[in-house]
């Protein structure tokens, strides 16, 4: 039997692969055997020379997921630079932070666009490709908010309790056709998006406290996670929201 986990001869596009868990997914799906095409506001540089040190070939596309304006030419030039396209990661992710009695509407709409506006209508473009071909993959990246209430984060909560909503409504819509839909839900990531929680020390202790695993959690460990639900081993895994967070959601 061949490797269940292998990606050999897949391409894989990456929302927001320039740093953080988008690069760390996207190395984890080149290591496996993928083609990657990384889309985001900022130069992959990083990440593409780590792809292409794998041996797999790699198209950086600049895309600002604010408005869904760049979601048809994603598609089109992950097909044309690449030649196909066999599973969709939507990582691109914004987050702001204050308190729900001031919190703003342009906060508000900022997030909102990026993290469930842009994921589901780049989900949608690329899905009617999936469902002409018969088969392809989706994988969203949800968060420990898609289960809990968080603090500060009134948008971002918002967000990726959607985002665990569409990926389930996805699922059932697009399951039949060979397509399958899931999310990973980092818990508390040593990225960007979480140097405030980690400069605080209260803030970071009661987190470090909480977590069984006892350390932040690093984008590599979102890797084995991604290859699985980018794999035929996750053919009959649909509209299943996992968790890679050290145990936080256990404790």
């Amino acid at each position: 039997m061949s490797n269940p986990f292998s990606l050999e001869g897949k391409v894989a596009l990456v929302t927001g692969a320039n740093t953080g868990l988008g690069q760390g997914i996207a190395v984890a799906l080149a290591q496996a055997g993928a083609d990657i095409a990384a889309a985001g506001i900022s130069p992959p540089t990083e990440t593409e020379a780590r792809v292409k040190a794998l041996g797999r070939r790699f198209v950086a596309i600049e895309a600002n997921l604010t408005s869904i304006e760049p979601v048809p030419r994603l598609l089109q030039e992950t097909l044309d630079g690449l030649g196909g396209v066999d599973i969709l990661v939507n990582n691109a992710g914004l987050i702001r932070r204050a308190d729900a009695v001031d919190f703003s509407e342009q906060d508000w709409d900022d997030v909102m666009n990026v993290n469930i506006k842009s994921a589901f209508f780049l989900s949608q473009a690329i899905g009617r490709h999936f469902i002409a071909q018969g088969s392809g993959k989706i994988i969203n990246i949800a968060s420990m908010l898609s289960f809990q209430g968080g603090i500060r984060v009134p948008s971002y909560t918002a967000s990726k309790s959607g985002i665990a909503g569409i990926t389930r409504l996805l699922a059932n819509e697009w399951a039949g056709k060979g397509i399958n839909i899931n999310a990973i839900a980092p818990g508390y990531m040593a990225t960007d998006n979480t140097a405030q929680l980690r400069a605080d020390e209260a803030r970071n202790k009661a987190i470090l406290d909480r977590i069984p695993a006892a350390r932040w959690g690093e984008p590599s460990d979102l890797g084995g996670t991604a290859v699985f639900l980018a794999s035929r081993a996750s053919d009959y895994v649909n509209g299943a929201v996992i968790p890679v967070d050290g145990g936080w959601l256990a404790r």
